[in-house]
């Protein structure tokens, strides 16, 4: 595929960010046309309380949703580019791999001790981490990684870890609903204090993977030229998988279970600009930021006032294309 020129890409990238802010911000539960959002920022116009209730609609509700949203899909892709490196190929995800429902049993644990909303994503990380290195561990053969292995090891791990969730749920008793909500994707509990905590994290991955961007590329040609670059791989690769296991484990923390972007978007992405990591996690955290955030919107306005897991939404793109990818990989797996 011929590569799309820089430009193009960051203007189309402005252009549909500007648009979902600006649709997202006027419709939910409750429409508001482009004429009342001036309320918001004309003291002038419209009544008192008018004007209140649309500051406290857009800056405390729908402005830190859609932020949270961004945020958690930039978390999301940019873990899937740094996974599929890893593993070097481009069926390796957070979510199919086991690591986020890892997470989600971490963040369930600190629930049931009644830990403060911090530990959820503490406790998420320890799980995902412990569990991403067993199946980092567990699906090399000869000191390459089974794509095989991986998928089955990845299928069994969040069967185990959905059985522990669900008999949690089951222990809980009446309260299991708001878990059960959250496990579907839900970013309905969005405050700007979240959105801080979220910041740190996604800042702090991004700047490690893009000063390890160089030792990507090299992974991506395989471990013996890694080697000859004078990189360490198999340390790397478990820094590597430590902080991706931090982003995505904070994402489903705070938001459960959404699955498939890190999937779609580095794999789109990759077709786009090539998988140079310098163009790739840059063009991936923003285009999963996006694309949850364009998830979110359908999700909350498609049958308004009725909501949408936004993890069923993600789910309808994500199988179709999995299995698009499943049926391409039967000849060869590699990236």
């Amino acid at each position: 595929m011929k590569a799309v020129k820089p430009y193009k890409i960051q203007v189309f990238l402005a252009t549909a960010g500007l648009l979902l802010f600006w649709f997202g911000l006027s419709n939910g539960s409750v429409a508001l046309n482009p004429m009342s959002l001036n309320r918001l920022l004309n003291p002038e116009s419209g009544e008192t309380v008018s004007r209140e209730t649309y500051r406290m609609i857009i800056l405390d509700f729908r402005l830190p949703r859609m932020i949270m949203a961004l945020i958690i899909g930039m978390m999301l892709s940019s873990s899937g580019v740094v996974v599929q490196a890893v593993f070097r190929n481009p069926l390796a995800d957070p979510y199919l791999i086991g690591i986020s429902a890892s997470a989600v049993t971490g963040a369930v644990i600190a629930f049931l001790l009644g830990l403060p909303e911090v530990f959820y994503g503490i406790l998420a990380f320890t799980t995902s981490l412990v569990v991403t290195f067993l199946i980092f561990r567990l699906s090399m053969s000869k000191g390459t990684v089974s794509v095989a292995m991986l998928l089955i090891i990845g299928i069994a791990v969040s069967s185990f870890m959905s059985a522990f969730t669900s008999f949690a749920l089951y222990w809980i008793g009446e309260d299991s609903y708001r878990i059960t909500v959250w496990l579907m994707g839900y970013l309905g509990g969005a405050t700007w204090s979240r959105v801080i905590i979220l910041i740190i994290p996604l800042m702090l991955a991004l700047s490690y993977f893009y000063y390890h961007r160089i030792d990507l590329d090299a992974l991506l040609r395989g471990d013996e030229e890694a080697h000859s670059l004078g990189i360490d791989t198999a340390a790397l690769k478990k820094r590597l998988l430590a902080v991706a296991s931090l982003i995505a484990a904070f994402s489903v923390a705070f938001s459960g279970m959404i699955g498939f972007v890190g999937l779609i978007i580095p794999h789109t992405v990759r077709l786009i600009v090539g998988s140079n990591h310098h163009r790739l996690l840059t063009y991936s955290a923003v285009g999963g930021g996006l694309f949850l955030l364009a998830a979110d919107i359908l999700a909350r306005t498609l049958l308004a006032p009725v909501e949408i897991p936004i993890g069923v939404v993600t789910s309808f793109f994500g199988a179709p294309f999995f299995l698009y990818l499943a049926v391409k990989q039967r000849g060869g797996i590699s990236l």
